[in-house]
C-alpha cells in the first residue's frame, strides 16, 4: 500500500463558526488549535496546512476556571532594559482587545516559531462581539459547548 500524504494546495478547507460565550478558555483553545492544524481529518499530514478556517465570536465572554482570571499573568517585553510588562487575564478581558486572551491561548498550542504555524494561525479570526464579516464564506456553526458539559464554565 502507498502512504497518502496530503498537500497544502489540495486541502479542502471548510469555514466554521464557534460561539465562545461562556466557554472555558483552555478547552476552547484546544478545540480551535485542533481544527486549525487539521488533526480532525483522516488525511492529516503534520507538515502540511490542511486545517479549517475558524471564526470565533463573543470572545470577550469567555470564562476561566478556578482563580485563573485573577492569578493568570501574561508577560511581554518592550525590548528595552528592564522593560518586562505584565497584565492579568481579568485586565486583558476588560480592556480594549479582549480577544487577545483566546488568540494567545490558541497560538501557544500550535507548532512553535515556524512558517507552518504562522499559516495555520492566519486562518483564525477572533471577534469580541457577535458580528463577523465572513457570511459570504457560508461558515458552518459548530456547537462547541454542547459537546461536553465541562466546556461551559460558571462565570
Amino acid at each position: 500500500m502507498k502512504t497518502f500524504s496530503a498537500k497544502t494546495h489540495e486541502a479542502d478547507r471548510k469555514w466554521i463558526v464557534v460561539d465562545a460565550e461562556g466557554a472555558v478558555v483552555g478547552r476552547l483553545a484546544s478545540f480551535i488549535a485542533m481544527r486549525l492544524r487539521g488533526k480532525h481529518r483522516p488525511d492529516f499530514t503534520p507538515n502540511a496546512d490542511v486545517g479549517d478556517h475558524v471564526v470565533v465570536i463573543n470572545a470577550d465572554k469567555v470564562v476561566f476556571t478556578g482563580n485563573k482570571l485573577r492569578d493568570k499573568v501574561y508577560y511581554h517585553h518592550t525590548g528595552y532594559a528592564g522593560g518586562i510588562k505584565e497584565a492579568t487575564a481579568a485586565r486583558i478581558l476588560g480592556g480594549r482587545f479582549p480577544e487577545r486572551v483566546l488568540e494567545k491561548a490558541v497560538l501557544r498550542m500550535l507548532p512553535k516559531e515556524s512558517p507552518l504555524a504562522r499559516a495555520q494561525f492566519g486562518k483564525l479570526r477572533v471577534y469580541a462581539g457577535a458580528e463577523h464579516p465572513h457570511e459570504a464564506q457560508s461558515p458552518e456553526v459548530v456547537d462547541f459547548k454542547g459537546r461536553n458539559r465541562k466546556n461551559v464554565g460558571a462565570a
